[in-house]
């Protein structure tokens, strides 16, 4: 299934979404390659160059072991399911396609293949913000903010949960676009936010206002106060300009969580946040608040707005001392 071969310029391409409808257009899903695991070998020769070229610049290793062996584990725990079924955003939405589509797309055509590509964008754009925005989802999405260091491994720290929610937010493309284009496209986006993880590329100039890039991202993990529930795009930045959460880059970023976790062990990173909800869930008084708790975001607090006041978030100075010392 997917099995399909990719060369080294298909594969160096990918990662970058600039493969062209032609070469990426398919009649089933089954012929669709399974590029995220293609990736690999791919994801591994651009940590190394990242590496090498920090070394040349600073003299010093950019990635941590501790850290990036944390990362890494995460990323093969949260792909461990796709080696043996398709992932869970692809299996309903060809249960919705197949029950309900309303128009059928031709699936060769280069219109279709580029509506497809805004459809996900948009649609993960909606994903990324409502991650942050939803305690329940944000216990998953959190996995990925947890590193305090910004490189290519930290891409790879991916929650085992959060397909348990997102494939929600594709659906309504299941009306009109065919299921194999949609795996391309659901497997392109993923990949693009790969490289953008790098404090190494500075800016991209005029490309800045259209696409997500390091800068953009680099915000996005931040956890100043200026940095916090912003640039949540993923292929595209034009949707944070459109509704109004973009934010440029400015201060020095100081990445990680706002509340440090101080640990490396790769069950607590995933799953931690589920039993601090749970307790802070007993804890609430009434059923408003309870539900508040789950549904509303990671820092409100009863009198608060939904999302929280950000202004009391604890004053970020440097990396926590336990990262820094380990």
């Amino acid at each position: 299934e997917g099995s399909g071969d990719v060369t080294f310029s298909q594969g160096t391409r990918m990662l970058f979404y600039l493969m062209t409808p032609n070469e990426t257009s398919f009649s089933d899903v089954d012929s669709v390659p399974r590029y995220v695991q293609k990736a690999t070998p791919f994801f591994i020769g651009l940590v190394l160059l990242e590496v090498f070229v920090s070394w040349l610049k600073t003299g010093e290793l950019l990635v941590k072991i501790n850290d990036g062996t944390t990362s890494l584990s995460a990323g093969m725990i949260s792909r461990l399911p796709h080696v043996f079924v398709r992932s869970l955003e692809v299996s309903s939405y060809i249960y919705v396609w197949n029950n309900y589509h309303i128009l059928e797309l031709p699936w060769d055509s280069a219109w279709t293949w580029w509506l497809a590509f805004l459809g996900v964008d948009f649609g993960y754009y909606w994903v990324h913000r409502c991650c942050h925005e939803l305690n329940i989802l944000w216990a998953a999405h959190q996995v990925h903010h947890s590193s305090e260091y910004y490189n290519l491994t930290t891409a790879l720290r991916q929650s085992v949960t959060q397909q348990c929610a997102s494939w929600v937010f594709y659906l309504p493309m299941a009306l009109v676009v065919p299921p194999s284009v949609f795996a391309v496209h659901i497997q392109f986006n993923l990949l693009y936010q790969f490289w953008i993880h790098t404090e190494i590329i500075r800016d991209l100039g005029p490309l800045e206002w259209i696409l997500n890039t390091p800068s953009h991202h680099r915000v996005h993990h931040g956890r100043n106060l200026y940095c916090i529930d912003r640039n949540y795009g993923g292929t595209l930045i034009i949707w944070d300009r459109l509704f109004g959460t973009f934010t440029p880059e400015g201060d020095k970023v100081v990445y990680g969580l706002t509340r440090p976790i101080n640990t490396f062990d790769i069950l607590s990173v995933q799953f931690h946040y589920y039993s601090y909800l749970w307790e802070q869930f007993l804890k609430a008084d009434g059923i408003g608040h309870k539900l508040s708790i789950i549904f509303k975001g990671p820092s409100w607090a009863p009198g608060k707005p939904r999302l929280g006041d950000h202004a009391e978030v604890p004053i970020v100075r440097k990396i926590c001392t336990f990262i820094k010392a380990s």
